[in-house]
């Protein structure tokens, strides 16, 4: 059996859940820095993934909390629209990707980790990012760290 070294999952795995909502808990602590949070709007906030599939994944999460599109009101939707575009805008200018992976994970069975908040996935894209190494080694190479990233993205 091949092992990958990620001391960093060891949080992860480890962490303790005390019924609190880590979006929640993004949202109200004003700890943008630690909680990776590069943009803020009238109704959500962009967050990196501290679990990331591909470099740059971020997740765009209604401040309130809620946990199915048909219960945020018109102007949380809108403005979720919109801030998926600003964010597109700053992946784009920061980490020139070849496209994008736009989702949401909608209750645990369809693979959502955090099912009670609403949140949007984006997932910059390139050209042989899905190489050799996920195919034949199960294995996914991030090649930038979140605190540089995260950088870059509040510098615009």
């Amino acid at each position: 059996m091949n092992r990958l070294w990620a001391p960093w999952r060891i949080g992860y795995v480890t962490k303790k859940n005390k019924g609190t909502c880590i979006f929640c808990k993004a949202y109200k602590d004003n700890k943008d820095k630690d909680n990776f949070v590069f943009y803020r709007s009238k109704y959500c906030f962009a967050l990196l993934n501290l679990f990331p599939y591909n470099n740059g994944h971020s997740m765009i999460v209604p401040n309130r909390h809620v946990g199915e599109l048909d219960k945020l009101r018109d102007d949380e939707f809108l403005d979720i629209i919109h801030t998926k575009i600003k964010v597109l805008s700053l992946l784009k200018k920061v980490l020139r990707p070849n496209g994008f992976n736009i989702g949401i994970n909608i209750g645990k069975d369809a693979g959502a980790g955090i099912k009670d908040h609403l949140h949007i996935h984006i997932l910059p894209r390139w050209e042989g990012d899905t190489n050799f190494m996920p195919v034949i080694f199960n294995t996914k190479i991030i090649s930038q760290s979140l605190e540089d990233l995260y950088k870059k993205l509040i510098s615009l």
